[in-house]
């Protein structure tokens, strides 16, 4: 009986452990990969032609062509991160900074879905984002400032 116990508490505490080493995971190649630009706080920098990730970000990913344009912003092509790292890193940043925009039915990014956005190609990202911002503001979902012409 006790060793049950045991036996269930060191699984549990495990299972406590991969989660919080899965966060730490996306929360370090964030800080690593993505805040040079974006900063630690999502800021970005108009100066800099980066969008804040702040109480926007999430509105991307409340469309197929937005989830898709997420895929091939410099910063996610050039991370040198694998599909499964790449999503725990949006899924990381969806909820730090997308939680103002972010609908409960929006469904977390997954390796695979990665994976298949990755892989249809943008030819100019930038016209792309304006695209897809366009018919982000005709459904009213909040859109940072951008400074590309």
């Amino acid at each position: 009986m006790v060793r049950d116990r045991l036996i269930s508490a060191i699984l549990g505490l495990g299972l406590a452990l991969a989660a919080t080493t899965a966060q730490a995971g996306a929360e370090g190649d964030y800080v690593l990969r993505c805040s040079g630009c974006h900063r630690m706080g999502g800021a970005g920098s108009a100066r800099g032609g980066v969008p804040d990730l702040r109480g926007s970000v999430s509105s991307f990913a409340q469309s197929e062509a937005g989830r898709r344009y997420l895929m091939h912003v410099p910063g996610v092509t050039t991370s040198g991160l694998d599909d499964a790292d790449i999503a725990a890193v949006m899924n990381y940043v969806m909820d730090r900074w997308g939680a103002e925009s972010h609908s409960d039915d929006v469904a977390a990014f997954t390796a695979a879905e990665v994976a298949a956005l990755r892989a249809e190609p943008v030819d100019n990202v930038v016209r792309f984002r304006r695209t897809v911002v366009k018919d982000l503001r005709a459904r009213d979902l909040p859109v940072a400032a951008y400074p590309w012409p």
